[in-house]
């Protein structure tokens, strides 16, 4: 590639960031030579090699095997670490499977599901990859009690303003069959540090 040929290197960023949406999505063993016919022959107003039925239907399959795998795998992982994380003379589990743990106490007001509240937290999976951390960017955030996943809304009306949770929520009351994004993979099981700074009117 000639970095300095602004087509090719558009050419290229385009190929770069499919890739990344294909291996996001557990695409990883795709055949170059079979990808690259396909891209040709659409760009080129090719006959297709099979159907638009036949195309359709192979991605299906493989979404299909893509999210059983994922389940197994993930899903197992998370029932394991939850088991043995409940172990813990610290760690409450509460009826709908949500545990955690009081890492430090404060003695402000409890939230309730309407209010806004403004926190710090920082989360990770149960591998230990931080994927998001308010902490770190030095910036505290703010959102509805009611509009984050369903693990930190049960979680966030037990805490009053200055308390410190340690929280392990199970995929799902996290994100579910659907994941987010690159680093939270389907079924996946969740850690947060979340501290409660205030309660927004």
């Amino acid at each position: 590639m000639d970095t300095k040929n602004t087509n090719e290197r558009l050419s290229y960023a385009i190929g770069v960031q499919i890739a990344g949406n294909l291996k996001e999505n557990g695409f990883e063993e795709l055949e170059p030579e079979s990808f690259s016919e396909g891209i040709i022959d659409i760009l080129e107003d090719n006959k297709l090699q099979i159907s638009f039925e036949e195309v359709q239907q192979a991605i299906n399959t493989h979404y299909e095997k893509f999210q059983a795998n994922a389940k197994e795998e993930n899903s197992e992982a998370g029932i394991t670490f939850l088991n043995e994380n409940k172990k813990n003379e610290d760690v409450i589990e509460l009826p709908s499977g949500l545990q955690y743990r009081v890492i430090s106490k404060g003695d402000g007001a409890k939230p309730t599901e309407k209010d806004i509240v403004t926190t710090h937290y920082e989360g990770k999976t149960i591998d230990g990859k931080v994927f998001d951390s308010s902490f770190q960017r030095g910036e505290p955030a703010k959102f509805p009690v009611n509009g984050v996943i369903k693990g930190w809304t049960e979680a966030l009306q037990l805490m009053s303003v200055g308390d410190k949770f340690e929280l392990f929520v199970p995929q799902d009351l996290a994100y579910g069959d659907q994941g987010a994004g690159p680093d939270i993979p389907p079924y996946s099981t969740l850690i947060f540090e979340v501290e409660l700074l205030g309660i927004n009117a």
